[in-house]
């Protein structure tokens, strides 16, 4: 499958997010068989996003210089890079960093549709059911074998890279408020397809 190039990340973090519907990501490990997914629910983060990692981090306007420590600063890196953090101190997350380098951007991946791999995701998962296996960003991390050490990695590039998919139509796509934070959820920078079973069951958190 053909990766998708630097220049697809280096775009506004939303147009980002809806493009990536219909997208598949891929994870080639060098023993095993190749999983692959079809991205079916993202997330945009911004550098002006209260909800954001980056958002206590200063930066000059003239130097460019990011002040302030923390995991956030990586988000500020060229855009295709993989931003895995870790919640709950056990559920792995996987982001692509947007936006040209220096102003920081990141979209979640938050669900995939099983392509490719399915039996390697059970064991992983250990879930019988296809629909368990990846509906929800922690899942999928799991089903893939993504952890930190793919953090700061390129996403255009084997082994983990995302791929170009059959696009989404617009009437199948809905927006929603994102899911599990408490700033900024009147932004509704949620996309997913809708009706598609792996899409994650949770609440949005305008809702809660």
């Amino acid at each position: 499958m053909t990766s998708r190039p630097v220049s697809f990340f280096d775009r506004p973090t939303k147009t980002v997010a809806r493009a990536l519907l219909g997208d598949v990501l891929v994870h080639a490990l060098p023993t095993g068989p190749r999983l692959m997914g079809r991205i079916v629910e993202t997330e945009a983060y911004t550098e002006d996003d209260p909800a954001s990692h980056a958002a206590h981090l200063q930066k000059d306007p003239e130097t460019g210089v990011i002040a302030g420590r923390g995991r956030g600063r990586d988000l500020f890196a060229p855009p295709g890079a993989a931003y895995v953090y870790l919640i709950y101190g056990r559920h792995w997350l996987l982001n692509v960093v947007t936006e040209p380098e220096g102003t920081a951007g990141a979209v979640l991946i938050r669900a995939v549709e099983p392509v490719a791999g399915r039996s390697a995701m059970r064991t992983r998962r250990d879930r019988s059911r296809d629909v368990d296996l990846t509906n929800g960003p922690g899942k999928l991390t799991e089903a893939f074998g993504i952890d930190d050490t793919q953090h700061g990695t390129s996403l255009t590039d084997a082994p983990l890279y995302l791929a170009e998919g059959a696009a989404v139509d617009a009437a199948q796509v809905a927006q929603s408020s994102r899911i599990g934070i408490s700033n900024g959820v009147e932004r509704p920078w949620r996309w997913y397809v809708a009706g598609n079973p792996y899409v994650s069951r949770a609440t949005p958190s305008d809702q809660r």
